[in-house]
């Protein structure tokens, strides 16, 4: 986790650190990194206990490792919010979306369910024009189209169980990018720290409420595993959020995208996963579509 300063964790409301683009880009790659981490430890985890329980673990954990870091800096202060609605609106469509995300991490390659997760952006994009009524041209349609049949490629139509794990996946990558058009701009008032804190602080209420359901007492084999998924993911939220507190999304949310290559060499390494031509091609049509939006909001 970086070394940031007591003024930096303490601030909340408008203020809002200096860009550092370079720095923002280092962040975003060391996220790409442990949550691809992250990620593998649940798609472990998952084989042996209920999705809600894995969640609930990875949550509370993570919890505790970020408020042991920030609230000595800033205490209660960091909570501090005139935007609750949208913290627990943004917290409540994770829950829902990383509940599908697990369960799609069960049912198929982990490279798969993240590349699928890639296709965000296009529904965040879809969501703009349907909900914020935006105006939209025959080229951002034809990138739309033209992401929506990478996620085809990927997803690969009726194998299985790979068609319902990507259902699953798919699923996720509708919620996460439809609120991420709706709660847009939530880091010109929220410091990175408010942002990550209300949302582990909700998201485990939420886990909490499902964690009993099937709950299986953990091996003392697997609590390695449990504190490691959280941890990562703790500083993955941190760092993930700190980079677009640092530079503009156009400038550090491609880096992103390498979470694919991370995944897809935990995946063979771990599990054994060759990645297909059509995970490789249906992934970089997925790719190249977000970038292309991302590129076009970056000029307007």
């Amino acid at each position: 986790m970086t070394a940031a300063t007591s003024s930096e964790l303490a601030a909340t409301g408008t203020a809002r650190p200096r860009e550092h683009i370079p720095l923002g880009i280092l962040h975003m790659v060391g996220a790409t990194i442990v949550f691809s981490a992250s990620s593998a430890c649940s798609k472990w985890l998952v084989a042996t206990y209920p999705p809600g329980e894995v969640l609930f673990t990875r949550s509370v954990v993570s919890l505790i490792a970020l408020a042991l870091f920030i609230l000595p800096a800033t205490g209660l202060a960091v909570f501090r919010t005139n935007r609750l609605r949208h913290h627990v609106m943004r917290s409540f469509s994770q829950f829902v979306s990383q509940s599908c995300l697990i369960i799609a991490f069960s049912l198929m390659p982990l490279a798969g369910a993240i590349a699928i997760n890639f296709s965000a952006p296009l529904f965040a994009t879809l969501a703009s024009i349907l909900l914020l009524k935006e105006k939209v041209g025959i080229v951002r349609w034809t990138a739309l189209v033209v992401g929506f049949c990478g996620v085809l490629i990927v997803s690969n139509p009726g194998a299985g169980a790979f068609q319902v794990g990507a259902l699953f996946a798919l699923t996720n990558a509708v919620l996460y990018g439809t609120v991420t058009a709706a709660v847009r701009g939530m880091t010109a008032t929220e410091s990175a720290a408010t942002l990550t804190l209300y949302q582990l602080v909700l998201i485990t209420g939420f886990f909490g409420l499902i964690a009993p359901i099937g709950f299986i007492m953990p091996t003392s084999n697997h609590w390695g595993l449990i504190v490691f998924n959280g941890v990562a993911n703790a500083v993955g939220q941190y760092w993930w959020t700190k980079a677009l507190h640092l530079g503009p999304a156009s400038a550090v949310s491609p880096f992103f995208y390498l979470s694919i290559v991370w995944a897809a060499v935990i995946g063979y390494l771990v599990w054994g996963d060759v990645p297909t031509l059509g995970l490789i091609g249906g992934s970089a049509i997925v790719v190249a579509s977000g970038l292309f939006l991302l590129w076009r909001e970056a000029r307007k």
